[in-house]
């Protein structure tokens, strides 16, 4: 057994790293004696692809503040029982970033996920309620280290540094280290055993600040059972069609390249050369109105969608004639992006039984709105079909879809209690066509009824005119005009809006949700708020719902949360049953206004809800 030590926060701090069966007992008698409560847990594997039939977990360690035990699993079937029974008999568990570690330790027979995750303290959940911001932001952040510096340590050492130093030292780099690197190196028991040291002295540090700040219990427990639930939405995964992945790979290679090719009759040889792009624009007589810090003009994509008269879900605006350059560096940058991102990466990531695991992170924004990574498919557009159609559902299954209805608007009328606003919801009328009725009369037009939805959810989410002008492609003073009727016509929402930045200022920019959840602002954006609050409040009730559908037995169907939309796959024939029933659930009141539901069935494919093609349906 190698034995290590450490100075934290002046105390004296013991790694021991086990190497042989006799250190195994030595191991266990430590766990007889102690009878611990509560242990800091940790895993080291050969990567974050949990689920790729290459990975491997390596090392489970565990301990308190003072002494950590490095378990390399790796070695046989006593270093395996001891983890194991540690996992399963420690009365509580602390882990940072639980959902990863719940998953590898199922995934390789350790332990079942729903065995650990009631029993687990997540140090990341608990410090994401503590503090959302980032460090560039005016907070911490959520990552370990920087946490334990500001809380534990300042001088702890940063192994993370040492260890990639190590990785060079063997010929390997970050990619193939850890699978690589010999459990006996020093400083990766090191690594391994601080992490476990950090995070359980970590752990009361955060307690105090829940504590200090109010952050209620119920909150604190409703985020780890939603961490619990997801995570078994990233165990269940999704299938994927592998012939047609990689034909979309070539497809999407082929895209890149005939793009480029337009790009370059325009003189624009390098896609990434932003002086590139902006002199062959410049030069076929567009103007260019931003430059970037260092005064190079911005041609970055929300300026080239713009030229290209697209809007942010790629389609034409019709407020302009396209530019072809604009449109050819926007194609040939996406395509190649989404074969890197999505096809290839699905097709390296896919398990045994060719299926994907996207991850979950349920406190993935700072007003806790959940994101999706490996591949991020909540950043897919909403008239997309191409990616998604690699994904399928099993033989004799379909996919099927609930989402909320318009719960940006939904919310903002719940929170603000907006008299007109939330009648027309409770009454079941066409929120959009109330809207335009109140800011344009009884004979609105199409288009004035689109205006009257992008000023709702540009109220919602604090876009202002300029904001909403570069969005759209109208003018500025279109878009000024368009938000000072919604006003009018929705007086509620602005004396709300008002009495919220009020608020904040007189409590150090902070806001707290319906939840609890503690969001802090920028003094120089407070106007932020209506968004944070609008934001942060859809996402838990989302949140809500998936709780109350694990209660009810129906999250076993599910695959992604992907912001106010769950999808889930059944047998056709009970398909769409299982999705009214999941509607039912999800629906909901906030404050006496109800949020809807719509229940879809898609078909044997996820593209199956969003304009696929006769030709390329699932056959």
């Amino acid at each position: 057994m190698q034995t290590y030590r450490h100075t934290l926060a002046g105390d004296q701090t013991t790694i021991h790293a086990l190497e042989t069966e006799d250190d195994v007992r030595t191991a266990r008698e430590w766990l007889t004696t102690t009878q611990p409560r509560s242990l800091a847990l940790d895993t080291e594997t050969t990567g974050l692809d949990t689920f790729s039939p290459s990975h491997r977990l390596r090392t489970v360690q565990y301990g308190t503040g003072d002494v950590a035990w490095v378990v390399p699993v790796e070695r046989g079937p006593a270093f395996e029982e001891l983890a194991r029974t540690v996992v399963t008999k420690c009365p509580e568990l602390v882990i940072h970033n639980a959902a990863y570690d719940l998953l590898v330790l199922d995934r390789h027979g350790v332990a079942p996920l729903e065995t650990i995750a009631p029993r687990v303290r997540d140090t990341k959940i608990l410090a994401h309620l503590c503090d959302s911001r980032q460090d560039y932001e005016g907070g911490v952040g959520i990552s370990l280290k920087p946490l334990s510096a500001w809380y534990v340590d300042p001088s702890a050492p940063d192994t993370q540094a040492g260890l990639t130093a190590t990785f060079r030292s063997y010929g390997l780099t970050k990619a193939t280290g850890w699978a690589a690197i010999p459990y006996k190196d020093e400083m990766y028991q090191r690594y391994a055993g601080l992490d476990v040291l950090l995070t359980a002295r970590l752990r009361p540090y955060l307690e105090r600040e829940l504590e200090r700040h109010g952050i209620p219990d119920t909150l604190v427990e409703f985020e780890h059972r939603l961490m619990a639930i997801c995570a078994g939405m990233e165990r269940r995964g999704m299938l994927l069609d592998v012939p047609y992945t990689e034909g979309l790979a070539n497809r999407l290679e082929a895209d890149a390249a005939l793009y480029a090719e337009r790009a370059a009759r325009y003189g624009v040889e390098n896609l990434n050369s932003t002086a590139q792009v902006a002199e062959a624009l410049l030069g076929m007589g567009e103007e260019l109105t931003e430059r970037t810090p260092s005064g190079a003009w911005k041609v970055d994509k929300g300026v080239l969608l713009d030229l290209a008269d697209l809007d942010g879900q790629w389609q034409p605006r019709e407020t302009r004639r396209p530019n072809p350059l604009a449109e050819a560096v926007l194609r040939s940058k996406r395509a190649s992006k989404w074969r890197t991102s999505y096809a290839l990466a699905m097709l390296a990531n896919r398990d045994a039984n060719d299926r994907i695991h996207p991850k979950i992170n349920t406190l993935g924004a700072k007003t806790g709105r959940a994101s999706v990574s490996d591949p991020p498919l909540q950043q897919l557009p909403s008239k997309g079909w191409e990616i998604r159609r690699a994904i399928v559902a099993e033989p004799g299954h379909v996919f099927f879809s609930v989402d909320q209805s318009s719960v940006e608007l939904v919310v903002l009328a719940a929170l603000s209690q907006e008299p007109s606003m939330c009648q027309a919801i409770r009454d079941g009328r066409n929120l959009h066509d109330h809207t335009a009725t109140l800011m344009f009369g009884q004979g609105f037009t199409k288009h004035q009824r689109g205006l009257a939805k992008i000023a709702g959810l540009g109220t919602s989410y604090q876009g202002g005119a300029a904001t909403l002008a570069k969005m759209t492609g109208l003018e500025e003073s279109v878009m000024r005009d368009t938000l000072n009727r919604y006003a009018r016509a929705y007086p509620g929402i602005k004396r709300w809006a008002r009495g919220l930045q009020s608020h904040a200022l007189r409590n150090g920019c902070e806001l707290r949700t319906p939840s609890g959840r503690r969001l802090v602002l920028d003094r120089d954006r407070l106007y932020k708020g209506v968004a944070y609050m609008c934001q942060s409040t859809a996402r838990d009730t989302m949140g809500q719902a998936l709780i109350d559908l694990e209660e009810k037995g129906l999250t076993r169907h599910l695959a992604l949360w992907v912001h106010d939309e769950v999808l889930g796959t059944a047998p056709e024939a009970e398909a769409a049953d299982l999705a009214r029933e999941v509607a039912e659930t999800v629906r909901m009141d906030l404050f006496g206004v109800p949020i809807g539901t719509d229940a879809e069935v898609y078909g044997p494919t996820w593209a199956g809800g969003y304009g696929l093609p006769a030709e390329w349906a699932v056959r």
